[in-house]
């Protein structure tokens, strides 16, 4: 690909990965005030997220006519439920996890871990070691993202622990092969479609464990408008700029990109909920950001 055209298409990926970073870190403030509001368990508000979103982004499609162009092959259909149960089992996953520590664990092994398993198979496939500047920014982002959200308080040892601990890692393995695998690009399907019948996929694939938790929500003013945020801007748009980024973005740079929900979501709660950070969590946070500045500026 000659310059002239890589290098707008690289900054459209670049911006499109930042967005969808700072998007997924707005979704743990409107997610918290979903459960606190709705009086709802994590599982079902995951459930309604990908719901929500799936239906919001269906919408969207059928609006700009997207939906008379999807053309639906074999590869087209395999692909939606590929991307459907892996967005249903990184929920379901992660949400298992923080029942079982904590969020602040659950969320530093879970986005921890996928630049790991990115890089990782990324270097099987090219036979390769990651180049010293990857395993740098690697080495950053894991360490920053340990002193931005590590907090022992309330953690529990034994079976609970190691299973938490092991949901986690399946959690991160999860989001990397969805990143992985939707970096191939399957005829007649764009990221917007991916993206709309994926989370809508995922959605019904995890209502029936979230039912048990109760799914029931109040038709409130103030529930309803957190609940269509909450789908649509850090899932439905954030997801859809996160596959479309993903055609022509390098697969552990649009892993890193994940490390900005975490920072996100703390520097907002830092200024909106006035949570202190303090010494640690703002080195972790400049951690962060200069693991992200050495992948994006990376040719």
């Amino acid at each position: 690909m000659p310059s002239s055209v890589a290098a707008p298409a690289r900054g459209r990926a670049t911006f499109s990965l930042l967005l969808a970073g700072i998007l997924w870190g707005t979704g743990g403030i409107s997610g918290s005030l979903l459960a606190a509001r709705a009086q709802l368990q994590p599982l079902p508000v995951a459930a309604y997220r990908l719901l929500l979103g799936g239906c919001g982004t269906v919408l969207f499609l059928w609006f700009r006519g997207g939906l008379r162009a999807l053309v639906w092959t074999r590869p087209v259909v395999l692909r939606l439920i590929t991307a459907g149960a892996l967005l249903a089992q990184f929920q379901a996953c992660y949400f298992g996890a923080v029942t079982l520590t904590s969020v602040s664990l659950a969320t530093m092994i879970t986005i921890g871990s996928v630049p790991v398993f990115v890089a990782s198979v990324t270097a099987l496939r090219q036979r390769r070691l990651p180049s010293p500047a990857t395993g740098l920014a690697m080495l950053a982002a894991v360490l920053g993202l340990v002193l931005l959200t590590w907090s022992p308080e309330g953690i529990t040892g034994g079976w609970r622990l190691a299973c938490g601990v092991a949901l986690a890692l399946a959690a991160g393995a999860g989001f990397s092969v969805l990143t992985l695998v939707n970096r191939t690009a399957v005829p007649g399907l764009d990221a917007f479609a991916t993206t709309a019948f994926g989370l809508l996929i995922g959605g019904v694939l995890l209502t029936p464990l979230a039912w048990w938790s109760g799914m029931a929500l109040p038709l409130r003013p103030d529930v309803i408008a957190v609940a269509l945020y909450f789908g649509f801007v850090p899932t439905g748009l954030a997801y859809g700029a996160y596959f479309l980024a993903l055609r022509t973005a390098a697969p552990v740079m649009a892993a890193l990109s994940a490390l900005l929900e975490p920072l996100t979501a703390a520097v907002l709660s830092a200024i909106l909920l006035h949570d202190r950070l303090g010494a640690t969590g703002w080195t972790g946070a400049a951690l962060l950001v200069a693991a992200l500045g050495v992948s994006y500026t990376r040719r």
